[in-house]
């Protein structure tokens, strides 16, 4: 009897692993009690190749304390040889009905929001270390300054995943 859970346990971790291949890069920052404006949260990537398509995902966790439908960022890509890619983001964060996006049972949730790569093949054509740098660009209706403090997110990711071979 113990024999064959432990086969069911290597089956389950197995079948888990296997099922993330095509993942390159996932890594996560905790962000503290609240992200503040002037924040940045860095990521060194390290593509395997200058050849391949690849899909880059923000990823982040949120809260029932985060207070909007959607979320802005400014997500900075900086080429191993300087050149530098600048984009400010808008991901709806929940449905109509104020129910938030992304996948949990509790009341955090993950988001895997695209980056590069859904519309047109994203290539890593430098070869070298990459630096993303994410923070947040969150106002609110008809005030000019941002908001200072964004309650309600606390981890951010960044994710590259090997995209189609056509």
């Amino acid at each position: 009897m113990q024999r064959s859970s432990y086969c069911i346990v290597f089956l389950l971790f197995f079948i888990g692993v296997s099922c993330d291949s095509n993942h390159v890069f996932d890594v996560y920052k905790s962000v503290p009690d609240k992200w503040h404006k002037d924040s940045i949260v860095s990521f060194k990537v390290s593509p395997p190749d200058t050849i391949n398509n690849y899909n880059l995902f923000v990823n982040l966790r949120n809260t029932n304390d985060f207070k909007y439908s959607n979320l802005y960022l400014i997500v900075e890509l900086n080429y191993p040889n300087g050149k530098t890619i600048k984009d400010t983001l808008e991901y709806r964060m929940t449905e109509p009905d104020g129910t938030f996006l992304g996948t949990g049972f509790t009341d955090l949730k993950e988001n895997k929001l695209w980056y590069k790569g859904n519309e047109t093949p994203f290539v890593f054509d430098e070869s070298g270390t990459y630096e993303v740098n994410i923070q947040h660009a969150m106002r609110k209706n008809g005030e000019v300054n941002g908001v200072l403090n964004l309650e309600g997110i606390t981890d951010i990711g960044f994710r590259v995943e090997r995209g189609n071979t056509n």
